[in-house]
């Protein structure tokens, strides 16, 4: 499956915007059949116990559909219509971009109408990649690294015999479900369409801005199926009370490094870098790069220490660190959520393995 994505992935960097669309197209299809085989898997687990160890076990009651549909409502609802509205109210007053380019920026983006080159002319293109990224990060990275705090308190006020599996057998259930809405609105214009695209999809993309979101949130799912079989393995390697830093650490890492980089490359850097990835303009930054790695250093050794482990837990730290802000530059654009925290998961078996075993 990554091997499909890596091929519609490598034409995008010098593609038009009609070429864009071609390319979009081609990539909702395969997120489509990609979705659509791990459904089945999630059943076939859920009914028939065939793959649990990599799909998790599923519990459909009342209590999962609740949890379920709250997740829905709150974080792709209300949620999106508030980021919706922020992103809208910067690309008006930061921006000064007009009502119906603004009507543009919100759209599928699948038609002749719109021009991101003719854009980027009217307008400042620091501007816009500052609206994205506050639209992209406030969105989905407060609600993540909330949801990594809450865990990373949790399991260490309460270690168990479960890393991973005991929670992540659910989210895999929610990832599928959102990922066939983020389809079922792929090509929809309008007030619905815009509220769960709007601020996760660049403007900078282009064309391909929604193909980006859908290939980020199906590799994504990917990764929680991975996870579920490397976290059986790092619950025999580590100490109970160790699971929330290896938690904090393959997560937390991922994200600061991810966000700063970011955040750094939209704020001060220049973007000259020329990189592969799902979207027109695909460029970043050294400073993006530098900032996401001094973030990652501070957060992943500083969490480290507060623990007050020894020199070989900095080492481990120190090495995501370096891995994730490597893999985030180096990852084709849409791809490097799934790397990092791949990377980030697999370093910390490794480490468990050779050096705590």
């Amino acid at each position: 499956m990554n091997t499909t994505f890596a091929s519609s992935i490598a034409p995008a960097a010098m593609a038009p915007a009609e070429e864009g669309r071609r390319l979009a197209t081609r990539i909702f299809h395969v997120v489509v059949a990609i979705n659509g085989a791990l459904t089945l898997f999630c059943v076939l687990a859920a009914f028939t116990g065939f793959g649990a160890g990599i799909a998790g076990q599923f519990v459909f009651n009342v209590e999962t559909a609740w949890r379920l549909g709250f997740a829905l409502v709150f974080f792709n609802g209300v949620w999106a219509v508030i980021w919706y509205g922020v992103k809208a109210l910067l690309l008006r007053a930061f921006v000064g971009m007009s009502r119906e380019d603004r009507r543009q920026a919100f759209s599928s983006r699948m038609s002749g109408s719109f021009d991101l080159q003719s854009l980027l002319a009217r307008y400042s293109e620091r501007r816009i990649r500052i609206v994205d990224m506050i639209g992209r990060r406030g969105r989905f990275v407060s609600l993540a690294m909330a949801l990594v705090y809450f865990l990373y308190t949790t399991i260490a006020a309460k270690p168990s015999g479960n890393f991973a599996s005991a929670f992540t057998a659910h989210t895999v259930l929610d990832a599928v479900i959102v990922n066939w809405v983020f389809i079922a609105l792929f090509h929809v214009n309008g007030f619905f369409g815009g509220v769960f695209y709007g601020a996760a999809a660049r403007i900078m993309d282009g064309s391909l801005g929604r193909a980006n979101v859908m290939v980020i949130s199906t590799l994504w799912a990917l990764f929680k199926f991975t996870m579920i079989p490397i976290g059986a393995q790092l619950q025999t390697l580590y100490a109970p009370e160790h699971f929330a830093l290896m938690f904090a650490l393959i997560w937390g890492t991922y994200l600061v490094v991810d966000t700063m980089a970011e955040v750094g490359g939209s704020l001060y850097g220049t973007m000259k870098i020329r990189v592969r990835g799902v979207g027109e303009v695909n460029r970043k930054s050294i400073a993006g790069t530098v900032t996401g790695l001094a973030s990652g250093l501070a957060f992943s050794v500083g969490l480290v220490l507060m623990n007050g482990l020894p020199g070989s837990y900095i080492a481990l730290a120190v090495t995501l660190a370096v891995s994730s802000s490597a893999l985030e530059l180096a990852s084709p654009r849409g791809t490097d959520d799934f790397t990092m925290a791949t990377a980030n998961a697999l370093i910390c078996w490794a480490f468990g393995a050779w050096v705590i075993s």
